[in-house]
């Protein structure tokens, strides 16, 4: 190792081996500094700090990414191994074909079609060949060094532990795993919106034969389809996210607070660390499982978050087929067969099963996407499915990127740089002051006018409504263009992104970039980025609300970014609950007449939902009744929902005032009693009592909402009436992140990651977060080594390669 390497691994972390040597076992209090063992390998140096927090410091990226393998294996090991099933294509070998994936790593409903897909990548060399091309249009060799180097800190920690996790304990299916099932892992997250989102169409896919093929649906069913499946409100990943200009706070520098919305289990889950190599990175935030970078963070000049964008990462186009062959589609009139790709998948107790893939010069032939979207392959017709992220392995470059800016200008820079987020809007603010929005994606360049000139009668229907473009695959003058600026050919350059700079605040809640700053709506692009003067989501009119006025405030701290997170407002109970309570209290013997036609008695309900406190807290009584009772209610179409239609001239206060007399509305709220009456749930209960998780025995209440109550601090609970309400979390608020600057070398940070740091339910980092998160309490970040030094849970660990 060079000398000046060296010392600067001392000086970080000597301070903190000396101090806690004597409390460490004997494995890791062997040395008073980092070293390489007299073998040689990889090797890094982790201190623990409270609630499990990794500060993983290492020389260089090789080393950095093999004490990240080895932390999060540590933390995670069954889930990840579980990914690595999926993404080897083995889990009917090992799970049988017909039960489902998580869904972490793509939409396939079963194993089979899951490893049909991987093994199809696996075996056709995808993403080898990928890791071959060179930056930019490649991943740099900073990023291939952290992926080489969090395999082996994986592997190192499979051959130096036990595992204790009974998800994974003594199973087969835990294995060591290459650079390359790393980088195959991004990959799927990379193409999770297009190719993960067709993965059942795609491995169904076969020549028509003689009997005839399923028809498609009417264009009309097929823009409605499109529009819910590609819907940011109907999907299990979301978030919110503000970022304020230093005129709007108290000290005239950057306010950032990054509130995802993730799964709670499986492989989608964050993972929390600091990252450190002196002298060249030092950052802290949450990864995705899997990833070799931070993906939302901070360092000491610039804080980052994301949320779910509105771009359509995919698109379609509609092949001609030769009418003597439909495997040979034409182009200008000229015949192009397909690529069959034969894949063969092991399967638990039966036969291998064989399929074969077809490939066009636009992608994979898919048959359908989703149940609602078939896609039929006919003697002359057949759709190809286009994602240009199948090409991108660069979101990691992108969030290294982030890691080393110092400022907004260097976030755009990197984003500019790398191009290589595929489905998230990035928001960010910095030390001196200036706040920023981008919707940076890998997108199909799908102009307007292209949509125009070349899109097929279903295009026609499904582009205006949802933005999925399906093209006419017999014209090479139907094809995408390329921007001059863009890394890769077929997508937009980052001059087409829609961008904010330094506005008084910026902020997303998964709709489009329109409203960013409500005060000087965006628009000018193109329909494939989202929608422009369409109703926004009761989350986003809620979440403007909030944020506008926090602006116009002023003296903005970290401290009212932290009130923001556990506000618990519900924007619909504003909207609507004293319209209800007072239609309640109106009628005729406080009784309304239920779906079943039964009448019920909700006499009880009118004063609980005209005290309810309009919040979604632990302790808020009515909240559980108005949330069953909303479920339903929305159901209504808008239209009549609200006596007030929306208007794009007050697009954050419009729809309004709830008409109760729509059909459905009373309806709903019979329901709803009749629904915790017969739970045992009175009507006044608080949330908390019947919103929670169980970790261990243990009942842990949860606040948050759901997604249509318009809550910022989102809860997706799963509704188990027999088991008393909401018992488990599906997902929700994730790794949350509120920070600012205060002038020192050291970022003001709270943090909190809601589901723990671990899912081994043997761990002590199980659920002590969760419980946090139910005390609506944060973590206070140590960045600083002073601050590491001086926590009172510190542990260091030194990691190395057995050689």
């Amino acid at each position: 190792m060079p000398l000046r390497n060296r010392l600067r691994l001392l000086a970080v972390s000597g301070l903190a081996l000396l101090t806690v040597s004597a409390s460490l076992p004997s494995a890791a209090a062997g040395a008073s500094h980092p070293r390489h063992p007299s073998g040689g390998g990889l090797s890094a140096v982790i201190r623990y700090t409270e609630f499990g927090i990794p500060h993983i410091v290492a020389r260089d990226y090789a080393n950095l990414g093999f004490g990240n393998g080895w932390a999060q294996a540590a933390d995670q090991v069954c889930t990840l191994a579980d990914g690595f099933v999926t993404l080897r294509g083995d889990r009917s070998r090992y799970f049988g074909p017909d039960a489902a994936p998580d869904g972490s790593l793509s939409s396939a409903t079963k194993n089979l079609s899951s490893d049909l897909y991987f093994r199809g990548i696996r075996d056709s060399g995808t993403v080898e060949k990928l890791l071959k091309v060179p930056a930019p249009m490649g991943q740099s060799h900073e990023v291939k060094e952290l992926e080489r180097g969090w395999a082996a800190g994986y592997n190192a920690w499979l051959a130096q532990n036990r595992i204790t996790d009974p998800a994974c304990r003594g199973a087969d299916w835990v294995r060591p795993v290459t650079t390359v099932d790393v980088a195959t892992r991004a990959f799927a997250l990379s193409v999770l919106g297009g190719q993960g989102r067709g993965i059942d169409g795609i491995t169904a896919a076969q020549p028509p034969t003689g009997t005839s093929a399923s028809p498609g649906v009417p264009p009309s069913e097929a823009a409605h389809a499109a529009q819910q499946l590609l819907s940011t409100q109907n999907a299990d990943m979301g978030s919110n996210a503000v970022a304020f200009r230093g005129s709007t706070t108290a000290n005239g520098r950057g306010l950032l607070l990054g509130n995802p919305h993730y799964p709670w289990q499986g492989g989608r889950r964050f993972w929390q660390s600091q990252q450190t190599i002196p002298g060249e990175l030092n950052v802290a935030g949450g990864s995705l499982l899997g990833s070799a970078t931070v993906s939302i963070g901070h360092n000491s000049d610039i804080a980052w978050s994301h949320t779910v964008a509105t771009g359509v990462t995919l698109n379609l186009h509609q092949l001609t087929l030769d009418p003597a062959d439909p495997t040979v589609y034409l182009v200008d009139g000229k015949p192009e067969r397909m690529v069959k790709r034969t894949v063969s998948v092991a399967v638990k107790g039966g036969p291998a099963v064989t399929r074969a893939q077809w490939w066009t010069r636009y992608g994979p032939v898919v048959t359908s996407l989703g149940a609602g979207l078939p896609l039929p392959w006919t003697a002359t017709t057949a759709y190809a499915l286009n994602d240009p992220n199948a090409t991108n392995l660069r979101s990691s470059d992108t969030g290294l990127g982030f890691s080393r800016a110092r400022s907004t200008a260097d976030i755009q820079a990197a984003l500019r740089r790398t191009q290589g987020l595929p489905w998230v809007n990035t928001i960010a603010a910095d030390s001196s002051g200036h706040s920023f929005f981008s919707q940076s994606q890998v997108l199909p360049r799908i102009t307007d006018e292209l949509a125009q000139r070349c899109s097929t009668p279903l295009g026609r229907a499904t582009y205006p409504s949802s933005g999925l473009a399906v093209l006419d695959g017999s014209k090479s003058d139907c094809a995408l263009g390329s921007d001059p600026d863009a890394v890769q050919p077929g997508i937009f350059g980052p001059g087409r992104m829609p961008t904010v700079k330094d506005a008084p605040y910026v902020e997303n809640s998964n709709d489009s970039a329109w409203l960013t700053n409500a005060a000087a709506p965006l628009s000018g692009f193109e329909r494939v980025f989202g929608t422009v003067a369409t109703p926004r989501s009761m989350r986003t009119r809620g979440a403007i609300e909030d944020v506008s006025a926090m602006a116009a405030k002023g003296r903005l701290t970290v401290g009212d970014l932290q009130d923001q997170q556990y506000a618990d407002r519900a924007p619909a109970g504003d909207l609507a609950a004293a319209d209800l309570a007072r239609a309640c209290a109106a009628l005729p013997g406080g009784h309304a007449v239920g779906s079943t036609g039964t009448a019920v008695d909700v006499s009880a309900a009118c004063g609980v939902l005209a005290r309810w406190d309009r919040k979604v807290d632990t302790g808020s009584r009515g909240a559980l009744l108005f949330d069953r009772f909303w479920r339903r209610a929305t159901a209504v179409p808008a239209a009549q929902l609200w006596k007030v239609p929306f208007s794009p001239a007050d697009p954050v206060r419009t729809p309004n005032t709830l008409d109760t007399s729509a059909p459905g509305v009373l309806t709903a709220l019979a329901d709803a009693v009749a629904e915790l009456r017969a739970a045992g749930i009175a009507l006044d209960a608080p949330l908390g009592a019947y919103q929670g998780v169980v970790r261990n025995g243990k009942r842990i209440p949860v606040g948050g909402g759901t997604e249509s109550l318009g809550i910022w601090n989102k809860t997706e609970p799963v509704w188990d009436a027999a088991g008393g309400g909401y018992t488990e979390v599906s997902a929700g608020s994730s790794y949350i992140q509120a920070v600012g600057w205060d002038g020192s070398k050291c970022p003001v940070a709270r943090t909190l990651l809601t589901y723990s740091q671990s899912s081994n339910p043997t761990s002590s980092h199980f659920s002590d977060q969760t419980e946090l998160y139910s005390g609506e309490r944060w973590v206070t970040s140590r960045f600083c080594e002073k601050d590491i030094a001086r926590s009172p849970a510190l542990r260091v660990v030194r990691v190395h390669e057995h050689r």
